[in-house]
């Protein structure tokens, strides 16, 4: 039956599982984190980053020689924080504690201690390893940022309800106005170990599981998954992970107004030269907007709007995992966003391939089978 499953109907199942299957959710997590507070990334030229940060719809909140820190317009801690070191790479995600008490609770149960993290930054902070060994941190109170000017919202004449007029519609073409930190995407060896840990030790909840084609009952190889802030809803998916060849950054997504300021930043980045790499189109699960860029490092970075909002009484749905199933409309999915277009991304996760498969993993013969088949649909 799951062969032919149609990925565009039945979006999400509040019943989904079936008896045995994972419940996307510990029964007694250690803390239960509020959100994503940034990512740490290191760069070596900060002055090119900034530039393309400008150009996605960032505002610069702090810049010295060796740290950059990259706003959005809600009062929130940066979204991004770069530092400058001798190549690209991804450092890992801070999540904000729903509570500071909290931290203190962490430590405990993992042996760690509460720390501060730079003075920059502020505030207090738990730093761990996730089982594929990224480094996280859990942190609370940081330096506050105040508001800044959103991007307005546009009044539409949809359907037979008017509201515009004697006037027109036209969004200028520039950078959108990048309002939050969405969600991080992550590829592991190890997916159910890692999900496991994200759940235990964070009170993350899963919203929906993707499974390759035909091995459903191996378990999920994708899991969205959000925080748990019980009767408040959350974003769709906070982090979201996927089974692969090696443990790596796949990207992360930026909240902008609505889909003209979404097009028209687009537009800009594109007139400036910057990489596309898939979009615009609709997601399923999360049912977002979105549009796929490379900032110059090549890391994949994601203009949404309009997501999914879920409070924690929804249980996860479950769907067979196709490349025609990644969006509900949108132009096909690019050999780019799938790390298959030909040139050093597609040469290093061929490399992973050969490397994984001769190591003790969830990433085996038939995973790999299963990913082929993904990639196919």
């Amino acid at each position: 039956m799951d062969e032919h499953h149609d990925v565009h109907t039945g979006l999400h199942s509040e019943h989904g599982g079936q008896p045995g299957e994972h419940p996307g959710r510990a029964r007694n997590p250690v803390i239960k984190v509020a959100d994503l507070a940034w990512l740490e990334f290191e760069k070596p030229d900060l002055a090119k980053a900034e530039r393309f940060a400008h150009a996605f719809g960032f505002v610069t909140a702090l810049r010295t020689t060796g740290e950059l820190h990259l706003r959005g317009s809600d009062p929130t801690a940066p979204c991004v924080v770069i530092r400058h070191g001798p190549r690209e790479r991804f450092l890992g995600p801070a999540f904000r504690a729903a509570e500071a008490t909290d931290l203190r609770r962490l430590a405990t149960a993992t042996g760690r201690e509460v720390t501060r993290p730079p003075d920059t930054i502020g505030g207090r902070m738990v730093e761990l390893p996730d089982p594929s060994g990224l480094r996280v941190r859990v942190v609370a109170d940081p330096h506050p940022l105040s508001a800044l000017p959103a991007q307005p919202a546009h009044t539409f004449n949809f359907g037979h309800d008017p509201h515009r007029i004697n006037a027109t519609q036209r969004p200028p073409r520039e950078p959108a106005t990048v309002q939050r930190l969405g969600h991080l995407v992550l590829q592991s060896t190890s997916h159910r170990q890692t999900l496991d840990w994200y759940l235990e030790y964070l009170g993350m909840i899963v919203s929906d599981f993707l499974y390759f084609p035909g091995q459903r009952e191996r378990g999920p190889t994708m899991s969205f998954i959000r925080c748990d802030r019980g009767g408040e809803p959350a974003d769709h998916h906070t982090l979201a992970l996927t089974l692969g060849p090696s443990n790596r950054y796949v990207h992360s997504a930026y909240q902008v107004a609505d889909l003209d300021a979404l097009a028209a930043g687009g537009q800009y980045l594109r007139e400036h030269g910057y990489r596309h790499s898939w979009g615009i189109g609709r997601h399923i699960q999360g049912s977002q907007i979105f549009d796929y860029w490379r900032d110059p490092g090549g890391f994949m970075v994601e203009h949404f709007s309009d997501g999914d909002l879920f409070d924690n009484t929804l249980e996860p749905g479950w769907a067979p995992m196709s490349a025609s199933g990644l969006s509900q409309w949108g132009p096909a999915v690019t050999q780019d966003f799938l790390g298959m277009r030909p040139g050093r991304e597609s040469l290093r996760e061929l490399r992973s391939v050969l490397t994984a498969l001769r190591e003790d993993n969830e990433f085996n013969l038939n995973r790999l089978l299963g990913l082929l088949k993904v990639a196919r649909s």
